[in-house]
């Protein structure tokens, strides 16, 4: 890690702001998840309403509002290794994948009950 990164500083603003948006999603994920708690049975109306969330919010808009507030502060200096800090610390990260559809349209046949 380049020494200018080993502490960085963001405005008072800066932080209430990524504070508020992570407020803001995280207590609504909350929210929705007490709500659903003791509703088993409403498994595809806990879904939708997530994804309803997700989308209405522009959730992943302001994700990627929070990351630009705090990485815009790290110098993006390239290592001997072609990448800045924030890509090296990154790398090991395993992102979701979907399933393959086969398996995934079984998977719900299988459980579905009419």
């Amino acid at each position: 890690m380049l020494e200018q990164n080993k502490d960085i500083a963001l405005t008072g603003m800066e932080a209430l702001k990524v504070l508020s948006e992570i407020e803001f999603i995280l207590i609504s994920l909350r929210n929705m998840g007490s709500f659903y708690a003791d509703k088993p049975f409403a498994l595809e109306e806990y879904r939708k309403d997530t994804t309803d969330f997700i989308d209405d919010f522009g959730i992943t808009t302001r994700l990627a509002q929070i990351r630009n507030i705090i990485s815009k502060h790290f110098d993006d200096t390239l290592g001997e290794d072609d990448m800045d800090d924030i890509e090296r610390h990154m790398v090991g990260l395993k992102f979701w994948k979907p399933k393959p559809y086969r398996q995934s349209v079984e998977a719900r046949t299988k459980n579905h009950k009419p």
